[in-house]
This record gives structure tokens, C-alpha cells and sequence, in this order.
């Protein structure tokens, strides 16, 4: 169970590590809207320029320069920190990750045994825990993102001017197992299910090519995307995340429903990707996970 947040704002400046897409933006938004002094570690080949015009401090820092990072932060007075954004994981199978990707020492210690030894996996949990504890052994606690930003957790309820037919519903809790099974095997957090088919299971891709790749297999669409959190989500980094790239790739592929969880979803520019949802006719409900999917559709409906 994750202790309850600290919501006082802190003292002393804090630290963003930004990965790609607009959730950084939105953070550090946040956080300079409360005044708070930012100090940002903008992962390279990932973040958004436009970082550089909301932070107090910048550096550009390759994904694998942990010592790096973790000095620029400790220059800058930075205890607490948060990490938004993702990083794309598939880009350390290419060809020549180990030039693009070439770890300083720090790095290299934390992930020697993930990496060369092979004595533990790399699984998403697993790394992300190592770079948690690398920056809490020099003293800087990462906080969860929505500690800063509570705002950004998606409520219960219908979002959408539709709601889920029956046929519908019953995909719902169907996908609703599929994604918690994947997400406590540590996966992926989406799957793709129609008429209680399993279409497609998030792995290394993310989420947007899972659904994409959905609809290569079903080519008639109307299928529903669930994506959840994990059973043992921390609450600290890899939070599911929607927004209007998630849409985007939804009315590409075909898909007409997405079932995320309450208060364990992040969702991003809410009033756009709302009004963007009615536009194309999708259904979007948020649910909670007491109930584990079931009868909840008809009730947000």
C-alpha cells in the first residue's frame, strides 16, 4: 500500500526527470503555478524543448547518466524530485544502443547485474525501482508525480456523452482480468478485447501500438481498450497515462471504447481529449477497481 502523500509544498527546489510526451509539460507547469523552484533533468532523444522556457535549471542528460543527473540535482539543492514522462524501453534493443546508450559509472553500478551479469531481469518495475533507489541513496525522495498535480487523476464515472452497450459491458470485465493479470505479471498495462476476444496485450511497444497493431488484427474495429494500473502499482513512476495521442491511435485502428481506473489513471488535457472523445463517438469510462469491472459500466453510464 503506498503511504498516504505529502501534500505541503516543499522548501526547497524540486526536481523533474522529463521523459517524452506532454505530461512533463504539465507537471512542471504545475509545479511553477505553486511557486515552486524547478530543477529539470530533460532526458535526451525524449523530452520537450519547451521545458527549457518553464524550469528555473536545465540539463539534457542521456537516459543512461544517472551519476549525471543526480549531481545536477544535488547542485541545484534539490531533496525531493518527480519523474514524468515516458521512456521508450524498446530503443535498447536496437543495433547500437550500447554507443547511443554508453552508461557513466553510477548507471553501470545500479544496473550491472540487469545488463551484463544477467543475475535479475529488466523488467519495468525492476529498473525503475534501481534509478528510485540510486537518487534515494544520495538523498533526493521521488514523489509521485500527482502529489504535485492531484488534479491530473481521472475520476469515476462516464467521461463521455456515450456510455457502454451491454455487449460492451461484458468486454469490460473480460479485458478488465486480462489487464490486471498482465499488469501483476509486469507486462504491460493495456489490452485490446472484443466480443471477450483478446485481441492484442501491451508488451515493450507501449500502449499506442498495442492498439494500433489491434486493429491490424481486426479490421471490422469496434473494439475496447482497457488500461490499467497495476496490482501493486507505485505510484512513483510508470503511472497509466492517457491523453489525446492515446485517441488519436484509437480512431486510427478502429477502436470505439477505452476503460481506464479511477484515481490511479493520469489523464492529460482533459477538456480537449473529452471534447475530442464526442467528436469521434468513442466511449471512455472510468471505473473502480473494488468491484474489478463488473456491473460498474452500466452504473457510470
Amino acid at each position: 500500500m503506498n503511504p498516504t502523500p505529502d501534500l505541503r509544498p516543499p522548501a526547497s527546489p524540486v526536481g523533474l526527470i522529463a521523459g517524452w510526451g506532454r505530461f512533463p509539460i504539465v507537471v512542471a507547469e504545475a509545479l511553477k503555478h505553486q511557486n515552486i523552484r524547478l530543477s529539470c533533468v530533460a532526458l535526451k532523444d525524449h523530452a520537450d524543448p519547451a521545458l527549457e522556457k518553464i524550469c528555473d535549471e536545465l540539463q539534457w542528460t542521456g537516459v543512461s547518466k544517472i551519476g549525471q543527473a543526480i549531481r545536477f540535482f544535488k547542485r541545484c539543492g534539490v531533496r525531493e524530485a518527480t519523474m514524468a514522462g515516458k521512456v521508450f524501453k524498446v530503443r535498447l534493443f536496437d543495433k547500437t544502443a550500447w554507443r547511443r546508450f554508453f552508461p557513466d559509472w553510477r548507471t553501470a553500478r545500479i544496473f550491472w547485474s540487469h545488463f551484463v551479469t544477467a543475475k535479475r531481469d529488466r523488467k519495468d518495475d525492476t529498473l525503475l525501482s534501481a534509478v528510485v533507489g540510486a537518487f534515494e541513496e544520495d538523498g533526493i525522495k521521488i514523489r509521485p508525480a500527482t502529489d504535485f498535480a492531484p488534479e491530473l487523476l481521472v475520476k469515476f464515472g462516464k467521461l463521455t456523452r456515450l456510455g457502454p452497450t451491454r455487449a460492451q459491458e461484458r468486454d469490460i470485465e473480460f479485458g478488465w482480468h486480462l489487464a490486471k493479470e498482465m499488469g501483476r505479471l509486469d507486462i504491460g498495462q493495456s489490452v485490446a478485447v472484443k466480443d471477450r476476444t483478446c485481441l492484442a496485450v501491451e508488451a515493450i511497444e507501449g500502449t499506442d501500438q498495442c492498439i494500433r497493431r489491434a486493429g491490424q488484427l481486426c479490421p471490422a474495429g469496434g473494439f475496447t481498450v482497457v488500461k490499467l494500473a497495476k496490482p501493486q502499482q507505485d505510484m512513483r513512476f510508470d503511472v497509466p497515462t492517457i491523453g489525446l495521442g492515446t485517441l488519436d491511435a484509437m480512431i486510427e485502428a478502429g477502436a470505439k471504447m477505452l476503460v481506464v481506473e479511477a484515481g490511479r489513471t493520469i489523464l492529460i488535457d482533459e477538456p480537449r481529449f473529452i471534447e475530442h472523445a464526442d467528436r469521434y463517438k468513442l466511449v471512455v469510462v472510468s471505473l473502480d477497481a473494488a468491484a474489478g469491472g463488473r456491473s460498474l459500466a452500466s452504473e457510470a453510464a
